[in-house]
């Protein structure tokens, strides 16, 4: 297993790796206890979404979201039927469907926080709180340099521009 204070032959073990494993096993988790209260993670993202932002008409959020507009609409027409969001229509520059969510939509926002939590606290349940501060604390850095790009594919690490082929094996 990786030693973080010896380093490690497996270059699977670096980092970035382990930061994508552990992603995989969080999108897991938090997808599990969505689908326990029949949701998805478009549901989950497109309630977040106006629980921040307020109202939004279905084009701009599924565009914000990077959703697919069939499936935002999908979504956003089972959150409405469900009663956890509202629709209004205004007439600003023409008519417009705006769509806002309901106390019962920020009660149901609620409990999947506390599931994030739940989930958060079972995963990290080996370290001590100071750990868990400062992995968050981490986090947040390299969540926001990556926002910068920092990190991106540029040049390869040993400066050459080589690309990767299939060669001839030896045996």
């Amino acid at each position: 297993m990786y030693d973080g204070r010896k380093g490690s032959s497996s270059p699977f073990e670096q980092t970035v790796y382990l930061l994508s494993e552990a992603g995989r096993v969080v999108d897991r988790l938090l997808a599990e206890r969505l689908e326990h209260r029949g949701l998805t993670p478009a549901h989950q993202a497109l309630l977040s979404t106006l629980a921040t932002l307020g109202p939004h008409g279905r084009r701009d959020l599924a565009e914000r979201l990077a959703i697919p507009e069939a499936d935002a609409h999908r979504a956003l027409d089972d959150l409405l039927s469900r009663g956890l969001l509202q629709s209004m229509v205004v007439h600003i520059g023409g008519r417009q469907e705006l769509l806002a969510i309901t106390d019962p939509g920020r009660a149901a926002l609620d409990l999947l926080h506390s599931d994030a939590s739940a989930a958060q606290d079972g995963l990290l349940a080996s370290l001590t709180r100071g750990q868990r501060v400062e992995l968050n604390s981490l986090l947040r850095r390299v969540c926001a340099a990556a926002a910068r790009g920092a990190g991106g594919l540029g040049e390869p690490s040993d400066g050459g521009s080589r690309t990767l082929t299939a060669g001839p094996r030896s045996a």
